[in-house]
């Protein structure tokens, strides 16, 4: 794991975050409560500027993460010391090693049913393979190799094999925990690349800027009842893509509202014709590219 790796310990020492959740770690229920009650632990593990991580005896052996890299409220500030003298190693890792270790956390714990009571899914998983096999050759021109991709509303990663077939290696998310659940246990995702939360917290998670290009396939259905909604999540998504914006819908009329709000948000774009005689996915899309 590579929590452990940037903790330096061993890999069968058992590290786990205070927090459950992506969502959680932006609001810090448990890390709050745990500042307030106070830790004694024999050893402590500052990763600069990021958290601390503490070695327990009780009620079992193993290390406690604390992170507010993600919150508002900067908890661990002025806080330390708040063990009992403990022994204190100063560590240091990368924006990106820390996030994906972080992934890699939460996205192993979905996979062996941490945070459920059990899983209610069987059987396999529905993926369409004319669909990933149309998109492969509708991305191949459209996405230089190298690029660092972040693709939100990723479901069980159907369309995402489309991406790991051209060899690209997308950061991935959904705010359906049981969708992307299915996909990490038949070992279709990265769990370092995997995240559930909700898009509108991603500027939250990632730095402005962050990626090449950011995508989404199968954005809506977008209708006027929810398009405040969907207008917020590919904004948000918007502000972490330094050069490109792809994103496919059903129809033309999902394309062009999407064309329209980003027309004077500092991207030009076109929408393209893509449809098939199916006429069922990725019919249309907008692609973009920054200009400010």
């Amino acid at each position: 794991m590579l929590l452990n790796d940037i903790l330096g310990i061993a890999e069968e020492d058992s590290v786990f975050l205070a927090e459950e959740s992506w969502q959680d770690l932006t609001t810090l229920p448990v890390t709050q409560e745990l500042l307030e009650s106070g830790l004694e632990a024999e050893e402590a593990a500052v990763i600069g500027g990021k958290g601390i991580a503490f070695h327990l005896r009780e009620p079992a052996d193993f290390w406690l993460l604390l992170t507010d890299r993600y919150a508002d409220q900067k908890v661990l500030q002025d806080r330390w010391p708040v063990t009992k003298d403990p022994e204190v190693r100063n560590l240091e890792a990368s924006e990106d090693e820390f996030t994906a270790a972080l992934a890699e956390y939460y996205a192993t714990s979905l996979r062996e049913e941490l945070f459920c009571d059990g899983c209610q899914i069987d059987g396999p998983i529905l993926y369409v393979e004319d669909r990933i096999v149309r998109l492969t050759g509708f991305l191949r021109d459209l996405i230089p190799p190298g690029q660092k991709i972040l693709e939100i509303g990723c479901g069980n990663g159907m369309a995402t094999q489309a991406l790991l077939r051209l060899g690209h290696k997308p950061w991935s998310m959904d705010h359906d925990r049981c969708d992307l659940c299915q996909a990490l246990k038949r070992g279709l995702m990265d769990p370092q690349r995997s995240l559930v939360l909700d898009a509108r917290i991603l500027p939250r998670i990632f730095p402005e800027r962050s990626f090449d290009m950011v995508l989404g396939f199968m954005v809506g259905l977008i209708d006027s009842s929810n398009w405040p909604m969907w207008r917020e999540v590919l904004q948000a998504a918007s502000t972490l893509s330094r050069e490109r914006l792809l994103f496919t819908t059903y129809s033309r009329k999902e394309a062009d509202l999407i064309a329209k709000h980003f027309a004077d948000r500092g991207f030009e774009g076109e929408v393209i014709d893509n449809r098939d005689s199916k006429g069922i996915y990725d019919q249309w899309a907008y692609l973009a590219t920054r200009t400010d």
